[in-house]
């Protein structure tokens, strides 16, 4: 998509910002639009993610058709069922009438899923079966009846999680997950945030005839430390209200932080961030296995004792099992800024052997940005089988790549 086309798509949709990440998911929506394949949304609540949905049908051969946006999460649970697939008269107590649901009013159309996890497991399977064969049971009845929906589902939680604790069905995920588009939170979209406030703020004084705003530098700075929780709704919601209650026409600091926590600061000018490394966990835990095997090498080629105990049958360690550095070394991986004697355990390795042997040495980012380096040169920098193989999520490996500046290798 050229800049020009770009610029034209955004105006449409009244899409602000410049964010690279925020591009390429709107160029993504484009670029699968024309397919019938599913797609899945993903990122935190209020970052706009119905907007990838409308694109997605408006530049589809169904845009004449039928687009209807359900929040799953809104839909009473007795009633969901029915409200997606319909019912026939005498189906329970309140069906007084036939309905048609949701798939046979938009035969032919586009339906976006919004929440898509928040759906039981019993319509879960009734979902999958639409989108395996297009083909479903009304409530109460014994018609077979068909559908031909185009499904885009949106949600903010981790599907890989809800998996494993048995909440979300793998082989609707897999259904869904066709295409996927990540959106990034507002946190991570730089001076957007800035734009996005002058666009709100404005728009929102002259719609009903306040005064303009405009924020000190102090107060800029403030705006983009703020870690937006609440994403694009909350930048929106706050603007609005400054408008509204202030009364000077600048907003300094002061003011600023009147209406956001001191508590959700993503970092403090001046300072750096701490990095939390429990982000981490889902790449460390795919190299533990090939690290205890690279160590096992390494101790038969030189005979050093490492004092390296395996875990039995070679499993891999649960998450909550590793919580400090000592448990780290003892599966083979090293933190330089922990010292053993604090614990009174036989120093084995001399410091000479230590720094023979980096592997051993390497903090946990370097560990991942080496294995991340490796697999991308590995599979020619496509994502998708590299996330697969580190055994992590596409979006995990963006948030990586783009963490460790590793954008040229993907």
């Amino acid at each position: 998509m050229d800049t020009k086309e770009l610029n034209l798509l955004k105006r449409s949709y009244n899409i602000k910002g410049d964010n690279p990440d925020l591009i390429e998911a709107l160029s993504r929506a484009v670029r699968i639009a024309p397919s019938e394949l599913s797609v899945l949304v993903t990122g935190e609540n209020g970052t706009g993610k119905e907007v990838i949905g409308k694109i997605i049908h408006d530049f589809s051969n169904r845009k004449k058709k039928k687009y209807i946006a359900i929040n799953c999460g809104a839909l009473p649970q007795g009633t969901i069922n029915s409200t997606l697939f319909g019912h026939v008269k005498g189906a329970f107590t309140d069906a007084i009438a036939d309905r048609k649901g949701y798939f046979e009013e938009c035969n032919d159309g586009t339906i976006f899923l919004d929440e898509v996890a928040e759906l039981p497991l019993e319509s879960q399977a009734m979902l999958l079966r639409v989108l395996e064969t297009g083909k479903f049971f009304k409530q109460g009845s014994t018609i077979e009846q068909t559908t031909n929906v185009r499904i885009v589902a949106a949600t903010n939680k981790n599907l890989q999680e809800e998996i494993r604790a048995g909440r979300f069905r793998l082989d609707l995920y897999y259904r869904l997950a066709q295409a996927q588009i990540t959106i990034p939170p507002l946190r991570e979209r730089g001076n957007d945030i800035l734009l996005l406030f002058g666009f709100f703020a404005t728009n929102f004084a002259h719609e009903h005839h306040y005064k303009d705003i405009q924020l000190s530098e102090e107060a800029r700075q403030r705006l983009l430390a703020y870690r937006w929780p609440g994403n694009v709704r909350e930048l929106k919601n706050i603007s609005e209200q400054m408008v509204v209650l202030e009364e000077g026409t600048t907003i300094t600091k002061e003011t600023l932080e009147k209406y956001i926590p001191a508590n959700e600061l993503t970092t403090i000018p001046g300072q750096q961030a701490q990095h939390d490394y429990s982000h981490d966990r889902e790449i460390i835990f795919a190299l533990i296995q090939r690290l205890m095997t690279e160590i096992e090498l390494l101790k038969q080629g030189t005979g050093t004792n490492l004092n390296y105990t395996p875990y039995e049958s070679q499993e891999l360690v649960p998450a909550h099992i590793i919580t400090n550095p000592s448990q780290l070394r003892r599966i083979g991986v090293a933190d330089t800024q922990y010292n053993s004697a604090d614990e009174n355990e036989p120093q084995n390795v001399e410091a000479s052997e230590v720094n023979e042997t980096p592997a051993l040495n390497e903090t946990l980012k370097d560990l991942n940005i080496r294995e991340i380096q490796r697999k991308l040169e590995e599979n020619r920098g496509n994502r998708k089988k590299t996330a697969q193989q580190l055994g992590i999520s596409e979006r995990t490996l963006y948030r990586k790549i783009k963490q460790y500046n590793l954008a040229q290798q993907g």
